[in-house]
Formats: structure tokens, sequence, C-alpha cells
């Protein structure tokens, strides 16, 4: 099955500010998101990508505009199921503000049991996003082949939950899990099981090419040796 490289958007103007953007129309990225959008291709240049996906938010479509530019032959397709989670009352809000409502501590400790005012569940968010991500690798696969290599540019906590539910970790523990602007994290489906094979990288990504050799569905035990 494909390998999957999860973006999340380069740093927007609502991040500088300490605001929780969510589904806020309309925010950009600052001038070191649109920096780091536009490395994003020399970042991946190593890589056949098949498709793009994006969030429909402005951030994500900012992000992967360089991409685009770069590789004519692309269009971005908009998945609706991998858009910010909905916050709800919670939107346009100061963190600063938030760290004190009782619901940030289920949010960080219990996100599972989260369901923010007005909006939707964390819970919710992760079984939309998987589902898109399953419909895409076999849409992917289909298409372009099981060693096919395609992008999804989206958000923080969505990219969190899918990293969670790729490594079979609960829900409850997907804070544990970081992802920086711009980071790419690329996860690789087999029949099997998938693998993490970046987690919130921001450097260079030549050595995920696909290989002559199909990599096997097992781990190696005691490590595997890498690219060559």
């Amino acid at each position: 099955m494909p390998t999957l490289l999860l973006v999340r958007h380069g740093r927007s103007t609502a991040n500088t500010e300490g605001l929780l953007a969510g589904r806020t129309p309309g925010v950009a990225l600052d001038d070191r998101g649109a920096a780091q959008a536009a490395a994003l291709p020399g970042r991946l240049a190593a890589l056949p990508l098949a498709e793009i996906v994006t969030s429909p938010l402005r951030r994500c479509r900012e992000t992967v505009r360089p991409l685009l530019d770069a590789r004519p032959g692309l269009t971005a397709h908009t998945d609706e199921r991998v858009n910010e989670c909905d916050y709800g009352d919670w939107t346009g809000r100061k963190l600063a503000d938030l760290k004190d409502e009782p619901l940030m501590e289920v949010v960080q400790a219990h996100p599972s049991a989260a369901a923010f005012p007005g909006g939707e569940s964390m819970r919710a968010m992760q079984t939309r996003a998987a589902e898109a991500v399953r419909e895409w690798n076999a849409r992917v696969e289909r298409d372009h082949g099981a060693d096919a290599v395609y992008l999804m540019c989206s958000h923080g906590d969505v990219i969190k939950s899918l990293v969670a539910e790729a490594l079979g970790l609960h829900l409850d523990l997907f804070q544990r899990i970081a992802v920086e602007p711009c980071s790419v994290t690329a996860i690789r489906y087999t029949r099997l099981r998938p693998f993490l094979v970046r987690l919130g990288d921001t450097g260079d990504f030549a050595s995920l090419a696909p290989r002559e050799e199909t990599p096997a569905a097992d781990a190696t035990v005691g490590g595997d040796a890498g690219a060559p």
C-alpha cells in the first residue's frame, strides 16, 4: 500500500497571535509560514508524488501552492474530512484564556472524552480523518500502484490523531505526539500494518523515495539498515 506524507500547514498568523484558529475562514500563513511552504518543493524533490490532498482551509492551500507550482502535472484534491477540528465556541479565542477552562484538562488528559461546545468531539475528528486516509490509500494504490507516495496537508490535532491511529495508540495518548508547522510525517502502509517512518520531520526526505526492492511487511528485529 502507499506511503502517506502528512504535512502540517506552515506557521499561520493565528499561530503567532496565540489564537485557536479552528475553522475560521481566511487565516493565512505569516511570513515564516510562507517561507516554510516555499521550501517544501525542495525538501520533497526526490519523491515522485502521485496525489496531493488538502484541507479546505486557506493556510493549508497556501502551504501546498509552491509544491503545485513546482509540479504542474499535479492538482490538489480538497477533502473536508481532513479539515481542522471543529472547536465550536472555542474558535478564535486566545489559547491563554482557554487554559483555565475545565474542558482543557479533559482535552489534555482524556481527549477521547473531549467534545467542544458547539463543535465536534476529538474522537469524531480522528474517525473522519482515518476514514479519509483509508479511502485515499485504496484510491492511490488503484491508480498509481502499491509503491506510490502521496501527500495530505492538514492540521496539528488531525495529524497527531492519525499517527496515534497508525501506531495503535489510544486517542488519550495522542497529546504525547508533537508536529511542528510545515513538518512532514510519513506513514508507510502495508497489508499487515502501518509503519511510522518519519514524525514531525523538518529536513530532507530523499531516503523515502521508492526502493528497487519492496520493503518487507515485517518489522526488522534489531532495527532496519535504512536507505542505501
